[in-house]
């Protein structure tokens, strides 16, 4: 019986490990994420409860106590949280996974100390690389929170010598962890240490515009999993090292996904401010072209929507703000009830997180048979009567595609320039993330419905039934 015990902990790690990659490989798609998180979610459950009976366990009371507590706060926030803020909530919870990886290695190194027992090597650099990403992910992702919930501002923030003060704080820390391996009793420079990590967080996504926060999300992600990983190296646990190695492995991948639909590399994104006045280069900026736009109402975008045959409608950020989607779905649910073939197109940072739009959509309840990625939409833009683009600005930009001087040169966009006709809605001639013009707003197919992405599409819909 003894040796079944820890035998059958095992058995249940691997089972829990394949279900964190099944459940893993149906987020992959929309239609099956929602299986797939709660297929990850039992992974979980069957982690947690194997480890709650390890022998190593010695205090039942706190753990479930702490798990009731938890489990009633994340109820809570999830019932209430808005869909449009769920950017933020994400934010939230990887800086909650960043602190408690870091705390497991704060509270090792402490009950070692305390106990006067030798310090090993590898789970002495197994702690300091728990405390130093932990830390990182911790600050950081609050401060993406702050920004993506504007109490910070969204600008990239900069002052002189900046990078050489972060490259400072990093020879700190690593001159700190180098004193720690040769004389691992001294908890006040371990604390020193903790406290640089958390300082790095902070100015790792300082200078981070709030357009780059998709790319931001994910790689703190990451490094959430990175931590956890770590965490299980320090307390010698093989279900949190595959768990945050998984999470480390699926979030760098969808980081690089999101720095190619931006045409940007990731040290690009985390170290160039982009966003800010002084990046402003080429294309010219907004506001300095002398070419005209021609504007129309809802009466008559109306018109041209209810005798297409088939529109593409493209949200964007604009729509989010707005929180528009549920006058969307019913704009297009009036179209199709006229015979209208309607499709929706999703750019990869559309939102301020990776699936943005996708989730604003499904909270409205589109059919995720209508949603359809970048490279599947841009071959059908030729064949569509209108392109409805909703508060979308850099991601539908011409000069992407034709502007070599352009900032946003060579970033994948949403060709709606090639429809036969193209409404955007906007609230004004204001220039996206990216700070330029949009060649889009002055085509002689492109006509503008200035106004409130809410306020216009409710007047769409309200005209269209009328016809």
């Amino acid at each position: 019986m003894s040796d079944f015990i820890p035998t059958g902990i095992q058995l249940t790690y691997l089972l829990a490990a394949s279900l964190f990659i099944f459940g893993l490989k149906k987020l992959g798609s929309p239609a099956t994420a929602r299986n797939g998180n709660v297929i990850a979610a039992v992974g979980m459950l069957l982690a947690i409860v194997a480890t709650l009976l390890d022998q190593h366990v010695l205090n039942y009371e706190m753990i479930l106590l702490g798990l009731a507590i938890g489990s009633v706060i994340g109820a809570v926030v999830a019932y209430k949280v808005q869909m449009t803020e769920m950017p933020q909530m994400v934010g939230l919870l990887n800086g909650l996974g960043g602190a408690s990886s870091a705390l497991v290695a704060v509270a090792e190194f402490w009950r070692l100390l305390d106990a006067s027992q030798p310090i090993p090597l590898d789970i002495n650099i197994s702690m300091l690389l728990d405390v130093l990403i932990g830390g990182v992910t911790f600050t950081g992702s609050f401060l993406a929170f702050a920004k993506l919930q504007g109490l910070v501002s969204g600008t990239p923030i900069t002052f002189p010598f900046q990078q050489p003060f972060n490259l400072l704080l990093l020879g700190t820390y690593l001159a700190g962890s180098a004193y720690l391996i040769i004389s691992p009793d001294s908890l006040l420079i371990f604390l020193a240490v903790v406290a640089v990590s958390l300082v790095l967080g902070v100015m790792f996504v300082l200078p981070i515009g709030g357009g780059d926060m998709p790319v931001v999300i994910s790689l703190l992600n990451s490094l959430s999993g990175v931590a956890a990983a770590a965490a299980g190296f320090v307390v010698m646990n093989n279900m949190l090292i595959i768990a945050g190695a998984l999470v480390g492995a699926s979030g760098i991948i969808l980081t690089e996904i999101m720095c190619k639909a931006m045409n940007r590399s990731l040290f690009s994104v985390l170290f160039s401010a982009f966003g800010s006045a002084s990046t402003v280069t080429g294309g010219g900026a907004a506001g300095a072209t002398n070419q005209t736009v021609r504007s129309i109402d809802p009466e008559e975008g109306a018109m041209m929507l209810g005798y297409a045959r088939s529109v593409v409608i493209v949200p964007g950020y604009g729509m989010a703000v707005a929180q528009a989607q549920h006058s969307v779905r019913e704009l297009a649910d009036q179209l199709e009830r006229m015979g209208v073939d309607v499709k929706y197109a999703i750019h990869p940072v559309a939102g301020r997180m990776p699936g943005h739009m996708n989730v604003l959509l499904a909270e409205a309840n589109v059919s995720y048979t209508q949603l359809y990625d970048m490279e599947d939409i841009n071959p059908q833009f030729e064949q569509a009567d209108v392109a409805l683009v909703i508060g979308a600005n850099d991601v539908v930009n011409p000069a992407a595609r034709s502007d070599a001087n352009s900032p946003i040169y060579g970033m994948p966009i949403l060709e709606v320039d090639r429809a036969k006709q193209t409404i955007v809605i906007k609230r004004g001639m204001s220039a996206g993330f990216a700070g330029v013009d949009n060649e889009l707003f002055y085509k002689d197919k492109t006509t503008m419905l200035f106004g409130s992405a809410k306020d216009m599409v409710a007047k769409l819909v309200s005209e269209v039934k009328q016809l």
